[in-house]
């Protein structure tokens, strides 16, 4: 993908919400994430740790974020694996983010 560094898959697919095979373009942030449900059809469940300062107690503190995120069939992530998901257009009410790789 231009700018991201990022390996084109060697399998192919006929999605159209690949932003490798399809017509998605992908902008905005980009996380490392580890895949904690795939039970949905084409969807991931990914879960980010990121730490917030404390003010208080001068600290950090961890806290982790789940987000959803499109798995297209080119890629197809499962439990466990540590993924790369890059923003795109809003796909359905909850979906922002599209997995585009795995680490």
């Amino acid at each position: 993908m231009m700018g991201l560094n990022i390996e084109e898959p060697t399998t192919t697919c006929n999605d159209k919400n690949c932003p490798f095979h399809g017509h998605l373009s992908v902008r905005g942030r980009l996380f490392d994430a580890e895949v904690v449900s795939d039970k949905m059809r084409k969807s991931v469940v990914v879960k980010r740790e990121h730490t917030k300062f404390v003010k208080k107690y001068e600290r950090y503190e961890k806290r982790t974020s789940r987000l959803t995120a499109h798995n297209p069939p080119c890629i197809d992530a499962k439990v466990g694996d540590k993924v790369k998901i890059v923003e795109c257009r809003p796909l359905s009410k909850t979906k922002s983010f599209v997995v585009v790789g795995v680490i």
